[in-house]
This record gives C-alpha cells, structure tokens and sequence, in this order.
C-alpha cells in the first residue's frame, strides 16, 4: 500500500480477500499456482477458462499467505471495488451458490457503512468515556467499568470473520441508539407472559428490580403472569409473528411505558442494569452477525444447556479446588423461555467480588485506549511493571491449565475472546489474575472421557454436544482457545512491536507442551492434534455462514465448520 493511509474501504477489501484466501473459496488457496512478479507473490487460479490472479504476502495464522494489495485481476483487467470482487467470484461459482454471494456482497457493504461510522465517532466516544470514567481503563474498575471496556473492544476486528462489524438489518440510528461501540444507556420493553406458557428455571428470587405486571401499568388479577423484558429493536413484527407463533397473541400483553435502564456488553444482544451492573440480560434480537445463519436470537435449548454447562464446570471445579481461586463463572441458572427463539430471557449474575477488581473481555487487549496505546498496554503498566509479555505469559498459564484440565475430563469449551475475561486486582499489593467464564451453551464433550462427571447426552438438548471421540474437542480447542484467545494475541503484539513472534509464539508452545503434559498419556491426543500436527483447523465461518447453504457445505454446526491450515506452533519450536 505503500505510504498512502489505508482507507476503510482497503481495510476492508484486505480481510475480505484473506478470509476467502484462507477458506479456499472456489479454490483460492488449494487450486492456484503461485506467480513471482516484479512487485511480489501473485496466486492465480484458471476456473471455467477465466483467470484470477490474487497478489498475496507471507501470513502464517491460520494461512500461508494473505491478500497484499486491495485487488484481483480477472482475465488481465484489475478489479478493485469490492462489490465487483465479489461479483467477479459469483461468476465462477455454481449457480445455487451465487445468492449466498450476493448476501456476502450486501454484508460487505454494510461493515463498509459502519466501519466509516466507527471512523467519525471513535474519538468522541473515547473522550466521553475518558471524562466518564478516567484517562486510564487500567482504573477501569467494577463491571460498570468492565461495560467500557466492551466499548473499546467493540472497535477492534475480529479475528477471523472480516466483517464482524456489520450487523444485519441495523441502521446507523440503531447502533448509534444501541450498540456498545457508543456506549449508551436505554430502558427496555416488558411484556406480560401467562406463567403456564413460559419454562423456567433457576431457584434464586428474581432481583428487586424486575417489575411486577401491575408496576408496569398491565392488569394481572390473578397473579399469573411474570413480566419479561423484550429488546426495543425487538417490537414491531417480528415479536407479532412470535406472539402468534407461539398462540400468545391476545394473551401477552406488551407494556406501553419502557422501564429500567440498560446498557449494551460487546455482545449487544446482552445489556447490564445500569442500577445494578451485576445483573446482565441476555435478550433474542433479530439480527445476525459472523454470517446471515448466525442470527442473535435465543433458539430453544440454548439457555438449558448453558445452565447445564455452567453445573459441569463447577464439578470440575469442585474436584479441581485449585481453580476456585483462579476461575470465575458467572451465574446463568435462572431463564424463561416459551419455545420460540425470539421469546426468552436470560438472567446473568456476576459475582459481587468484582466490584473491586479490573474485568477485561480477551477481545479488548489489541483494542486501542483513549490516547492511542494499546489496552494491554495500560494492564502491564498496572499489574505487571509495563512488561506486557509477562502479562501474556501470565494469561497463558491460567487459561491452558484451565483448559486442558478440561479436555482431561472430556470437555471443550467455545469460550471465545467475547465469553472469555481477564480479572485482574491487586491483594495485598500482589497482582492476582483470574478467568470469567459466561455462555456455556455450546460445549463439545466426549462422555467417555467425562465418565467420572456423570456427564449422559440427555443432560443437554443439543445433540451435537455428546459424542464419544476426542476430535470434535481438539477442534475446539485448537479454533478457540488455540487461534482466538491465545495466537491472536501473540500475533497482534509482534505486529505492534510489543515483542517478536517467534518468542511469542515458542512460549504459547512450552506453555501448551506444559500444560499437556500434566495431562499425561490423557494429553497425548491432544499433543498429536496441536502441537505436532502439520496443519490445524481453522474456521470457515464466511462460507458456512453466509456463501453456501447448510445443504451445500454439510456444516452440522456453522460455528463449527473447518478448513485447514499451517501449524504456526510447529516453527515456534523444534518437535519432540
């Protein structure tokens, strides 16, 4: 690119075509010689008589090469809007898969809108967050405090999916109105349900904030209805649809007058009470991110099973008592549903303790601060001296003893970079760092590992949870804990400076290879899938979620869907 400053649309363009790169669409990757030009590398693939050529550079994460220049080159013509990208690789596809081409191309433009709108209102947002909460997010205290640093995160790409920053259906109004990279604050909606429609679950009182029907201004004569918040970018037809879905129509009752007052986590879909931060609400919203199929509803069994993985965890715990100081959940047993993914509740509590300590998502720490530096750059000048490598090394050795404590009991977790945090504080003047854990609903468990749990396939509603081989769980590990909470990190500091990647990536190494090892012959599945594998899973989320059909990529599960590549740990390190 030269010296010329990379626009929104380059940006874009960039992960565009490496993520399609990496999921070897239409054969990108797997199909295509390499051409050496004078300006570098070119890949060039010939389908149905037309060439197209991608400039590429040496990448390593989860691919051996990425896009260089925001282009292609079709049959010797240079394209370089990315509509016409698109379009140029619509035409080469088969013809029952060039509307999910179509839905990607809109996607993009979407991203394109809000990755601008992030441009304006960044500076603003960071300054009123500054003003609101102090220069420093290493003060950033409490999980009011935490709610800010979602904001920061919210800024930052994802790792993988190229555009993470588009949400579907959402206007500027909307995420200026709603969405946590502007940090506000919004009463929501109640709607009085009949008891007998909604399944609930949880012991724990309901807090003294959730309004009765009666405090909402709706009759309730006989006390049989429970109130349950509904999204404002819910109402209108989408919740008729599932009030007449569901036979509720005429019998839930939506309240005129909005009550209590909320504010968005990174997740968006989810909002804490502003009146007591430790309280969250995760709430269906008919939008969809990572993908057209990855629609923000709650669909029927979700919340169960989280609730179910949350219990399974704590037995870990409870046999594992050295992770009672170092592991953190929050508490997801009280729900409502009534069986259609737009009509449910979740109530998170936090624990109390973290009013006194600094919680930061995995997602904010290459997110930028007020003033420019990075987030993690203000956590090591706190907790850890400035060294930030001495933070990273510290992360990693709480979070793959965790997990592959976890895989010795027969259970993976996708605990990604959102549902994953940082707790940091400082008793007795020493810093002490933790893991909160929330959204265990999508676990992958081999039950014959997990026998001494008591883990059975009917304690959960997705049958995809349960099975009885170790792959399914490498995979996730290797996905989420491996690609997204751990080498992510590694590569964006080396691309910072913060350090080199090849000491980084050989200490993410040593400190798998310890962790594993304290597995035993238990670890060695996972040694062969990781560390000494040539090449690793790697997400294909833009084709399972929105290029080709279910029927068409056979993804079971479009979290869930892999293609391969270069095992990065394996130049960290010489093999055993």
């Amino acid at each position: 690119m030269g010296d010329h400053a990379v626009t929104e649309r380059d940006e874009l363009t960039l992960r565009v075509l490496g993520a399609l790169l990496r999921e070897d669409v239409l054969g990108l990757r797997t199909a295509s010689v390499p051409v050496e030009r004078a300006d570098g590398r070119w890949l060039r693939l010939e389908l149905s008589g037309t060439a197209v050529l991608l400039p590429v550079a040496d990448e390593g994460f989860q691919c051996e090469h990425t896009a260089r220049l925001p282009l292609l080159e079709v049959d010797g013509a240079r394209v370089t809007g990315l509509d016409e990208m698109i379009g140029s690789l619509r035409a080469l596809a088969a013809p029952e898969d060039r509307a999910g081409y179509d839905a990607f191309a809109e996607e993009c433009r979407q991203t394109l809108a809000t990755m601008r709108l992030h441009a304006g209102a960044r500076d603003g947002v960071h300054a009123e967050l500054a003003a609101r909460y102090g220069a420093d997010p290493a003060d950033w205290t409490g999980l009011r405090g935490s709610l800010a640093e979602d904001t920061l995160a919210a800024y930052h790409d994802h790792p993988v999916y190229p555009t993470a920053r588009g949400r579907r259906g959402l206007d500027d109004e909307n995420l200026r109105r709603y969405a946590p990279e502007f940090h506000p604050s919004f009463p929501l909606r109640w709607l009085a349900v009949p008891r007998e429609a909604l399944t609930t679950h949880g012991d724990a009182p309901l807090p003294a904030w959730w309004p009765t029907p009666r405090q909402l201004g709706l009759p309730d004569p006989t006390g049989h209805r429970l109130a349950i918040p509904v999204h404002p970018l819910s109402i209108g037809e989408g919740l008729e649809e599932a009030l007449a879905a569901t036979a509720l129509g005429g019998r839930a009752v939506l309240a005129e007058r909005p009550y209590l007052t909320v504010v968005p986590t990174l997740s968006m879909r989810t909002v804490a009470v502003v009146e007591t931060p430790l309280h969250h609400l995760k709430l269906p919203l008919a939008t969809a991110t990572l993908g057209r199929r990855n629609r923000r509803t709650i669909k029927p069994g979700v919340l169960p099973d989280g609730a179910a993985g949350q219990r399974l965890l704590e037995a870990v715990i409870a046999r594992e008592p050295r992770f009672a100081h170092s592991v953190l959940l929050a508490d997801e047993q009280w729900y409502a549903e009534t069986g259609h993914e737009l009509l449910a509740v979740l109530l998170r509590r936090y624990p109390a303790t973290l009013q006194d300590a600094l919680t930061v998502p995995l997602a904010a720490l290459l997110a930028a601060a007020p003033g420019g530096r990075l987030v993690i750059d203000h956590l090591a000048d706190r907790f850890f001296r400035g060294d930030v490598l001495a933070l990273y090394d510290s992360l990693l050795a709480v979070l793959l003893d965790w997990h592959t404590t976890l895989f010795g009991y027969g259970i993976a977790l996708e605990s990604h970079q959102q549902n994953t945090s940082l707790v940091l504080d400082l008793p007795h003047g020493r810093t002490r760092l933790r893991l909160l854990l929330k959204d265990n609903d999508g676990p992958r468990i081999n039950t014959v590992r997990s026998a001494l749990l008591d883990v059975k396939p009917d304690d959960f509603t997705d049958p995809r949870i349960c099975g009885t081989d170790d792959r399914p769980l490498t995979d996730l590990f290797t996905t989420i804990t491996g690609h997204l909470c751990t080498a992510a990190v590694a590569f964006g500091l080396a691309a910072h400076g913060r350090a080199s990647l090849t000491g980084l990536l050989r200490l993410l190494r040593d400190r798998l290879d310890e962790a594993i090892g304290r597995l035993g012959a238990d670890g060695e599945p996972m040694r062969a899938a990781l560390l000494d594998a040539e090449r690793l899973p790697v997400k294909a989320m833009v084709t399972a979620g929105t290029l080709l059909s279910k029927e068409r990529s056979g993804a079971a599960d479009v979290n869930k869907y892999y293609t391969s590549g270069p095992n990065y740990l394996l130049r960290a390190g010489v093999r055993r």
